[in-house]
């Protein structure tokens, strides 16, 4: 009777074994590092707001022509003067209006769109002069390292608005050139970063593999150094955009970026100072707009910082 009743247990027994070998096998498997990083980015509950709203405003931004025939009904520069300074949802306006009579609302949706132009545009091409010149100057060290760095440390020795401001009033932007300029002061930091981060990379073993089959440096830094820095680039991005929206609403409140009638948050800003104590929505809605996209993209890179941190483990 025993051995008959033994023999479930046995296959039980067994079942659960290799029930729990495979769990410890598939727990086991090798998992990327990017999966990694974007497990412990999803368990950060406010970068996940930040996400969610940063895509949001990218979004409205993309679709501001939609927005503006399907939800508001208003064209961003039609002006109607006595229907200036409407309240919330008066007059057919969602957001009110300003002191020209032009909807708030359809303006906040193509100025996110200008602002958040500028700032990518600005980005992107920093990250490109930033990564040029930080792996030349980290792969080749010498010369060239000399040369660059002595470079980067004039360019940080200038005061940045003051070079902005320059140059801004000496030329009138298009938001792409104000986005060139932006990067033309930006890209300094970035470029220090990546040189130090290929320094740490150029020695290691598979690298010198690679030289010595006589992979091709251009090669070899594009495709072998290079994604090996990109943690350290999307840190620095996602903490940088923030930045660059207020140098150019900055700009812009300014008179020296985005002129009118293109609507931007910053210039926005500027056209309501002088009419704040008609309406406090003029100013209370542009500066909101940028508050809460700056503070959203900072809980982005924060959280950014922390997944992508090699020393954190699952």
């Amino acid at each position: 009777m025993s051995s008959v009743q033994s023999a479930p247990e046995t296959a039980t027994g067994e079942a659960t074994s290799k029930a729990g070998h495979s769990a410890f096998e598939m727990s086991s498997k090798p998992r990327t590092y990017l999966g990694m990083a974007w497990r412990r980015f999803r368990r950060n509950k406010m970068a996940m707001i930040g996400l969610t709203f940063v895509i949001l405003m990218i979004i409205i931004a993309i679709a501001a022509p939609l927005v503006a025939k399907h939800i508001t009904g208003h064209t961003p520069n039609a002006q109607n003067l006595r229907l200036k300074f409407s309240g919330l949802n008066e007059n057919g306006f969602l957001l009110g209006s300003d002191n020209l009579g032009r909807d708030t609302a359809t303006r906040l949706v193509y100025g996110a769109r200008v602002s958040l132009a500028v700032a990518g545009l600005a980005m992107l091409f920093a990250i490109t002069i930033g990564a040029v010149v930080g792996v030349v100057a980290g792969y080749y060290g010498g010369l060239a390292d000399t040369l660059l760095m002595r470079f980067v440390d004039m360019m940080l020795s200038i005061p940045t608005l003051f070079l902005l401001l320059l140059v801004a009033s000496m030329f009138s932007l298009s938001p792409v050139m104000l986005a060139l300029v932006i990067a033309a002061v930006s890209w300094v930091t970035l470029s220090r970063l990546i040189r130090g981060e290929v320094m740490s990379v150029k020695g290691r073993d598979y690298i010198e593999a690679a030289r010595v089959i006589g992979v091709s440096d251009r090669r070899i830094m594009w495709r072998h150094i290079l994604p090996n820095v990109l943690p350290v680039v999307i840190v620095w991005a996602s903490l940088t955009v923030p930045a660059l929206i207020l140098v150019e609403a900055s700009l812009s409140y300014l008179g020296l970026g985005v002129q009118p009638p293109t609507a931007s948050w910053g210039n926005m800003l500027s056209q309501a100072q002088l009419s704040y104590t008609q309406s406090i929505l003029v100013v209370f809605l542009p500066g909101l707009a940028i508050y809460l996209t700056v503070f959203a993209i900072n809980l982005v890179g924060n959280g950014l910082r922390d997944a992508l941190d090699p020393r954190l483990t699952d």
